[in-house]
């Protein structure tokens, strides 16, 4: 079963049980799968798919943070709370030993050797992560190793 199956499955079970919020989000997030699917006039792969949902889930912090300089906690707790809803279709992500040990793997295969080899290492480690891994922390263990 794809994500956008599982979700829409998801929204209807939401929606049966009276969980008005989390049917809110999915079907918000539902509504951009949908959306990116016509746009392309295919179906979506399982890394588009993710994508999509990783934008939302940006999208959700930006928001947070906002509403927090804002002291508007009103608002920030809804978007967290929508964040936790979207995360749950996200793929478990890489913690921070998984992606040194990926990190010194590349390195060794790239004979990167300092930060003008930064453009080298980052791509590799990008793909093979495959979307489990946050590019920011990926970026500052590069940035940490080459330096």
């Amino acid at each position: 079963m794809s994500l956008t199956e599982q979700m829409q499955k998801d929204m209807y079970a939401a929606m049966k049980n009276g969980e008005k919020e989390k049917a809110t989000t999915l079907r918000g997030a539902y509504s951009k799968l949908k959306d990116k699917r016509i746009d392309k006039r295919e179906d979506l792969s399982e890394q588009e798919e993710i994508q999509v949902i990783k934008t939302l889930v940006k999208q959700r912090n930006e928001a947070i943070e906002m509403y927090t300089r804002a002291n508007r906690d009103d608002l920030a707790s809804k978007e967290q709370s929508e964040r936790e809803v979207l995360e749950t279709y996200l793929p478990q992500m890489m913690n921070e030993d998984e992606l040194k040990k990926l990190i010194n793997d590349v390195i060794v295969e790239t004979d990167a050797v300092a930060m003008s080899d930064f453009g080298k290492v980052m791509p590799v480690v990008m793909q093979r992560s495959a979307g489990k891994a946050d590019g920011k922390l990926v970026q500052s263990l590069v940035r940490e190793k080459l330096s």
